[in-house]
């Protein structure tokens, strides 16, 4: 029998005007064209109600489009067919395991309906038992896992079948943190050794920067963005994703002779549109500056992180600037600060 990795080819997968319109008139999708690449990690990043479920839905069979929308698997119209018939295997926030059923048999499942025969269900779960390092869980019940363990035995389930494509819809939201950056590499890795055509959706940033050859960020059933985790960063194409994707600072004021001049100080900004009335920037591209600083303002909070301070300093805007450094003093509410801006992070949106 072959193993999981001979046995998964990566297809692409091309959305075509794939909308999704419910019944009671609410539209949670406008009409969408997109491409993910064979063996591609794609991420659809966005807040809560912003579509990006649905969209995995309709790709998975779980829903269908509006009338004219189309899925294709490597060119194939696979829009008529149910998610078991697009042979997709599917991980969801709940994991939706079995609890009648102990770890081994929820990972045959699949199989099972799918009528293998007993000799190729048992090697092919002791194959998944082994990928995932749950040998010794292969016996116990769901309800004696913890939530991580869960995790594994759920993508286990997924990949058993040797599915065609893997859709993970917010699969680690439910752990702490430190598991979530835990799993975020098993998954990365386990994704990068299959090279299996992957859909990931979440509304945690540092998955989709970790996870994403490429994000689709989705607003109000819209997709604002799409491109490299580094693009979609650096390069925002609208002020939602730029807001959204991190943390940005602004600050406006006006342009003269290439340098940004604003009520807290003047910044260099040799490559600035001449019309920008505010400019935009991360907490990273600013520095604290004893000499020659490009702004002033006064310390309005400051939390310690262990291994960072964010500041959080007034310059005369709404909203105080978010700067941190790793310098080991403390700051005090109302101290005077310097900061420095490295014009290659300014941004005009």
């Amino acid at each position: 029998m072959t193993t999981i990795s001979d046995g998964i080819q990566p297809i692409s997968i091309t959305l075509e005007r794939c909308g999704k319109t419910f019944a009671d008139g609410t539209r949670a999708v406008e009409p969408l064209d997109l491409t993910i690449n064979g063996g591609e990690t794609v991420v659809f990043l966005g807040p809560s109600g912003c579509g990006k479920t649905t969209t995995l839905r309709i790709i998975a069979g779980l829903e269908s489009p509006d009338a004219g929308g189309r899925v294709l698997f490597d060119g194939a119209d696979v829009t008529p067919l149910s998610i078991e018939k697009r042979n997709v295997g599917m991980v969801f926030q709940s994991y939706a395991l079995f609890p009648n059923m102990n770890v081994a048999s929820n990972i045959g499942y699949g199989l099972k309906i799918r009528k293998r025969a007993q000799a190729e269900i048992a090697s092919r779960v002791a194959e998944m038992l082994a990928m995932m390092r749950i040998e010794a869980l292969a016996d116990r019940n769901i309800d004696q896992l913890s939530g991580g363990q869960r995790q594994r035995v759920a993508l286990a389930r997924a990949l058993a079948v040797q599915p065609r494509a893997l859709l993970l819809d917010e699969p680690l939201t439910a752990l702490d943190a430190k598991l979530r950056d835990s799993l975020r590499l098993e998954i990365d890795q386990l994704l990068r050794r299959l090279r299996i055509t992957a859909i990931y959706v979440t509304h945690d940033q540092a998955e989709a920067m970790a996870l994403g050859d490429r994000i689709v960020v989705m607003e109000h059933g819209r997709v604002a963005q799409v491109g490299r985790p580094r693009d979609i960063y650096q390069r925002p194409a609208t002020r939602f994703v730029a807001e959204f994707i991190g943390t940005m600072n602004r600050i406006g004021g006006s342009v003269r002779d290439g340098v940004f001049v604003t009520p807290a100080g003047a910044i260099p900004w040799p490559d600035a549109p001449t019309n920008a009335a505010e400019v935009l920037f991360r907490p990273e591209d600013v520095s604290l500056a004893d000499a020659a600083p490009h702004l002033t303002g006064t310390v309005a909070a400051a939390f310690f992180l262990g291994d960072r301070t964010r500041l959080f300093v007034h310059v005369g805007e709404a909203k105080p600037l978010v700067v941190e450094t790793s310098a080991r003093r403390d700051f005090q509410h109302g101290e005077q600060v310097g900061l420095a801006i490295d014009p290659r992070g300014l941004m005009a949106i």
